[in-house]
């Protein structure tokens, strides 16, 4: 990474930006408004062509890219994608004279994270700089954990001189109960399993109301919903152009937009899964999180999971409907290792009341143990959710803090599960019965 200067005596980081225009007045002008606050900025380059902006980010690690959309050779747009790729914590700043809201939604589906109209107003420059480094800092913190994060990973397997494909470990994320906070657990964990080296995809399977993107302030014109009819000839292009960026650099499919909007999907309940398999070995953790609905589409999302996190409450019906689920998946005959039990919203023992239960109980109830513990920390996450990040990317710095401790633990357990298996073999005959649709057709086999 780039040493970081310290500007005045405020002791302030100061700033690296890279500009990047075709027309070297304006990169001038940028570079003398940026000269006014020195010892807050720094200009490190100055290049006229996407290429030169993408080879000169990889080699200086500037926080803040300010790009100028229309450019000859590789446009802001195509440039913005291919930077925010391969370096997260670079914070990119699009401009151009033309406002137009499809430059501002193209602009935004690449990574962009702010958008300033020509001709720029200095006060509007500087604060859009600020704005967009602040926003970062748990990105940095991230990448900085991961860098010191001395973990072991399995290297990606090059096939045909350019093909990746890596480990492809799904991870459905599904609990009984309403309200158990599944996507707090489905987002953080795939935020904790990004270690250097790794792609995590997270996929909002909550067809109807589904939060993920509430959660990572995600918005996007592209969802899940547009993938369900090309699902028998999926283009991997296509599909990249429908994944969001989230700003820590953790991929994102979002669901349908409206409630109504999940009929397309549901009444093909097996598409969602299927992509799933599609685009798999692209990554090396899919995390997916999903509704409380019992059907086809989210046994089709079980059979192809290589675990299962089954997120319960420490109450009386969260337990019983947990415990209905579990005998389910014994009658499907999928292993006992299959399937996590995560227990969220634990209290403390000293403070704990009287309606929610011991965990021992639930252990001896449920006849399995509980391998994660959330403590509730109500605040902690709110925050999180206000920011946008997920709340063990916001506390990177500090590990031992509940919840994040836990959470960063259980992301550290399945990692290290799942990365030192081996690939998963064929389906056995067995499997292939399993994957009928229907429940009847499936607990009669």
């Amino acid at each position: 990474m780039l040493n970081r200067n310290q500007g005045g005596t405020s002791g302030k980081d100061v700033i690296s930006i890279l500009l990047v225009d075709d027309i070297p007045e304006t990169r001038e002008n940028i570079r003398k408004l940026l000269a006014f606050e020195e010892q807050e900025f720094k200009v490190i380059g100055s290049v006229g062509t996407g290429r030169e902006a993408l080879k000169h980010a990889l080699e200086s690690h500037p926080d803040i890219v300010i790009m100028d959309i229309n450019m000859p050779d590789m446009d802001g747009i195509q440039a913005t994608s291919e930077i925010t790729k391969v370096l997260p914590t670079a914070g990119v700043i699009m401009m151009s004279v033309n406002n137009d809201a499809d430059y501002l939604r193209r602009a935004m589906q690449a990574g962009a994270r702010n958008f300033l109209t020509k001709p720029i107003d200095p006060d509007e420059l500087y604060n859009t700089i600020r704005a967009v480094y602040r926003s970062y800092e748990p990105i940095r913190a991230q990448q900085r954990a991961y860098v010191d994060m001395p973990v072991e990973v399995r290297k990606p397997i090059i096939t045909n001189g350019d093909a990746e494909i890596r480990a492809g470990h799904v991870i459905v994320v599904y609990s009984p109960q309403g309200g158990a906070g599944c996507t707090t657990i489905a987002t953080n964990l795939a935020s904790g399993l990004m270690k250097k080296n790794i792609k995590v995809l997270l996929i909002d399977a909550d067809l109807q109301f589904g939060d993920v993107g509430v959660f990572l302030k995600l918005q996007s014109q592209s969802t899940l919903t547009d993938l369900v009819p090309k699902v028998d000839d999926l283009d991997t292009d296509f599909f990249d152009s429908v994944v969001s960026t989230h700003e820590s650099g953790l991929k994102v499919l979002l669901g349908p937009h409206r409630p109504e909007y999940a009929e397309d999907i549901e009444a093909n309940p097996t598409s969602v899964a299927r992509i799933i398999e599609k685009v798999a070995n692209g990554y090396d953790f899919v995390v997916v999180d999903t509704s409380r609905h019992l059907d086809e589409t989210l046994l089709s999302l079980t059979d192809v999971a290589s675990k299962i996190v089954m997120v319960l409450n420490p109450t009386l019906s969260s337990v019983k409907n947990t415990k209905f689920m579990m005998e389910l998946f014994d009658k499907l005959n999928y292993p006992p290792e299959k399937m996590v039990l995560l227990l969220n919203r634990v209290e403390d023992e000293r403070n704990r009341n009287r309606v929610t239960l011991e965990t021992a109980n639930i252990e001896k109830f449920l006849k399995r143990p509980i391998e994660a513990k959330i403590p509730d920390a109500p605040q902690i996450i709110l925050s999180a959710i206000n920011k946008g990040v997920p709340a063990v990317a916001v506390a990177q710095r500090d590990r031992t803090k509940p919840p994040i401790k836990e959470l960063l633990d259980f992301s550290d357990s399945l990692f290290a599960q799942l990365m030192g298996s081996e690939t998963k073999e064929d389906d056995t005959e067995a499997d292939k019965n399993k994957k009928k649709s229907g429940l009847g057709l499936r607990l009669n086999k």
